[in-house]
């Protein structure tokens, strides 16, 4: 029988909080954290908004001055939700110095803002003036290594990137490794910050952002809306204490939620599109639900990828449909991107922690900007419209997908000794 996983600790960074209190928070009363875009100057793009993290400000999140200017914005953020997930989890410095401690992260584009600035200087100046750190403050590792290196943990550090199912992703291959006693403790989830002007102009050019709503930002990412017309680039990190059970035990550590499933799949269809049938995706859920031991019936809530596109949400909906058959009728289904915007590597892993917020305040989070379902393309679900709802939840599952065809899906439930 494989080792029971539960979550001691949770770590938050995001557009609508900093912290995993004011992330629920704004969950919880449909505040949108998307507006127009501060951290470069969009007047000439045909996107001209993004879901950015307002006021961030690396020493109030417990990293250093010399620290943070040896960091890429999304290393940043990825170290400041592990230092809030450590101390949720009341982890001590003990035993995040053990073998059997480690830190597996997801991202899906890393350090954009240091490699477009390199590049500038390069392309102006010469190779004289590239930054010396530029290499390891761009690589995608340097976020778990940065990590690793804070909280002096000496076990696994890994890094996996599948695109925007990166986060999803992480967490399994982190439940993976505490099930098979390779690990007992893992930080997990995901960062991004992909907020730059070149990132911002390579997605406009390929139509993927919507360029719709630049004088409304908060009406701009709409999942399951007839009026959607693309997503809306958003930024963060999640990060979450994965430990085996009689080790959170034996230190009594808080537990939020069991970690009893997971499940991945490629489309092998298309480098961008997804299959329009949903065939890899409802694999993934399959695979999930068959790793956790339940019916379909069991899952209550499901947080969608949900990401505002014209051809991601019918699929999404239909390979809902054609795992949970009449109970996706009866279940929640919502895209919380319609208020985080879509926060690429770190999507998945920051909509784990709605998941468990959900189900622990017993409160169904909303699909903010649901005015008209585009029913004529299969969006017909209870998609929690506009206003969240408070219910009883006992079992979530968490969707991610990614271009390329990557595709994850975790399952949670709450903990019963």
């Amino acid at each position: 029988m494989s080792r029971r996983v539960v979550v001691t600790g949770l770590g938050a960074v995001s557009p609508v909080g900093k912290t995993v209190p004011a992330l629920w928070d704004s969950i919880r009363n449909g505040k949108c954290g998307i507006d127009l875009i501060k951290q470069f100057d969009a007047s000439e793009y045909p996107v001209k908004i993004a879901a950015e993290v307002k006021d961030f400000k690396p020493e109030e999140h417990g990293i250093e001055p010399q620290e943070s200017r040896r960091m890429a914005r999304f290393t940043q953020f990825m170290v400041a939700a592990s230092l809030e997930a450590v101390a949720d989890a009341k982890l001590t410095p003990e035993i995040l110095s053990g073998n059997k401690t480690g830190i597996i992260a997801g991202n899906g584009i890393s350090g954009f803002d240091v490699l477009e600035s390199a590049f500038g200087k390069y392309f102006k100046s010469g190779f004289k003036r590239i930054p010396p750190l530029a290499v390891p403050m761009f690589l995608s590792n340097e976020g778990a290594a940065n990590v690793s290196i804070k909280l002096k943990m000496n076990g696994m550090s890994w890094t996996l990137a599948t695109a925007c199912a990166s986060g999803t992703d992480a967490l399994g291959l982190a439940l993976d490794q505490i099930r098979s006693g390779r690990l007992d403790v893992c930080l997990s989830g995901g960062a991004e910050s992909t907020i730059t002007g070149f990132s911002v102009g390579a997605f406009a050019g390929m139509h993927a952002l919507t360029q719709a709503f630049n004088d409304t930002p908060e009406k701009a990412s709409r999942p399951f809306d007839k009026n959607r017309s693309g997503f809306v680039m958003g930024e963060g990190a999640g990060i979450l204490v994965l430990e085996e059970l009689e080790h959170a035990r034996a230190r009594k550590a808080p537990i939020y939620a069991e970690f009893i499933g997971f499940g991945a799949s490629c489309d092998a269809y298309h480098i961008t599109s997804p299959d329009p049938e949903g065939a890899g995706g409802a694999l993934a859920i399959t695979r999930a639900l068959e790793d956790a031991g339940i019916a379909p019936e069991e899952v209550q809530y499901y947080n969608a990828h949900g990401t505002s596109t014209a051809l991601n949400d019918p699929m999404e909906s239909k390979m809902i449909k054609q795992v949970f058959g009449n109970h996706a009728y009866q279940m929640k289904v919502s895209s919380t991107k319609s208020m985080t915007g879509h926060c690429i590597g770190a999507a998945g892993a920051l909509e784990a922690i709605i998941g468990i917020q959900a189900m622990n305040h017993s409160f169904y989070p909303p699909t903010i900007n649901l005015e008209n379902p585009d029913l004529e393309a299969g969006c017909d679900l209870d998609y929690v419209p506009n206003t969240g709802v408070p219910g009883e939840i006992n079992c979530f599952a968490s969707g991610s997908l990614g271009f390329g065809g990557h595709n994850g899906v975790l399952i949670m439930k709450k903990f019963k000794a």
